[in-house]
């Protein structure tokens, strides 16, 4: 009887251990998908400015507390309002599970620009669709 139960134990574990690594793949390429649109969101659009201005300051005046800079403080990222319109528009094809097309939306942006912020994150974003492939 031991030994059925035993036996019956080592099946199971058998047949469960595929699907937990099935799942966790899963989780995993759910993941950075989450961690790529969250970044994405937390980038401000930068509207491209044809007029060219000049700002002057005087040593000692007085500024704001949110104005100091601090060395080694990560200011937000910017990026061209287009650049990211394009971009979530590829993602948007990804996390829908088109494939091929979103593969097509990040190369096209990576050509468009190719000295973008978000550049890197496109070539992960490639890798990953390549990946699922």
């Amino acid at each position: 009887m031991k030994k059925l139960i035993n036996l019956l134990l080592l099946v199971s574990l058998a047949l469960a251990t595929p699907l937990l690594y099935a799942e966790e793949k899963k989780s995993a390429e759910a993941s950075f998908w989450e961690k790529l649109r969250a970044k994405i969101e937390q980038m401000a659009p930068q509207k491209r400015v044809t007029a060219t201005t000049a700002v002057g300051g005087v040593r000692g005046s007085k500024m704001a507390a949110d104005d100091v800079y601090w060395k080694g403080e990560q200011l937000a990222q910017t990026v061209d309002a287009e650049e990211l319109e394009m971009f979530q528009a590829a993602m948007a094809l990804a996390t829908a599970g088109e494939v091929e097309k979103a593969q097509a939306a990040f190369t096209a942006f990576v050509a468009k620009n190719p000295d973008s912020s978000l550049r890197k994150d496109a070539d992960q974003a490639l890798a990953q669709l390549q990946a699922t492939k």
